[in-house]
């Protein structure tokens, strides 16, 4: 039977690792790099402080171009819109081997209704 694009995410949350929203924020802070895994006009709109962009479609591609990217310790947070493709990134960097993965359970959606500073490129300003 086909699956649906929930279905793998879901199978995807299952082995990999989320973290809360309430440690979302100390995540970010001891991670050695945060990605944003959305589109770049996403990203464009509004984003967490310190994250860098690298759109799901190309990560695999770029990931081990990343500065920050230092072997397979390296503790890398991932997050998305709601957290279904920051789920598959996950699972997808660790197929490729890096040990240290989590991605923000709920995502940026859930962030910003949480009231936790965004920033968008283009101004810098924290929108707090």
């Amino acid at each position: 039977t086909m699956k649906t694009a929930h279905d793998l995410v879901s199978a995807a949350k299952e082995k990999i690792t989320e973290v809360s929203l309430a440690q979302a924020e100390s995540a970010c802070n001891k991670a050695d790099i945060v990605i944003d895994v959305r589109e770049p006009a996403e990203y464009a709109a509004g984003h967490i402080a310190g994250a860098v962009s690298v759109p799901r479609g190309v990560l695999e591609f770029k990931v081990n171009d990343l500065p920050a990217i230092n072997g397979v310790d390296t503790n890398i947070v991932l997050y998305c819109k709601t957290s279904g493709r920051a789920a598959l990134a996950a699972q997808s960097l660790e197929a490729l081997g890096y040990k240290q993965v989590t991605s923000i359970a709920g995502g940026f959606e859930a962030w910003i209704e949480a009231g936790k500073p965004t920033v968008r490129p283009n101004d810098g300003v924290d929108f707090g």
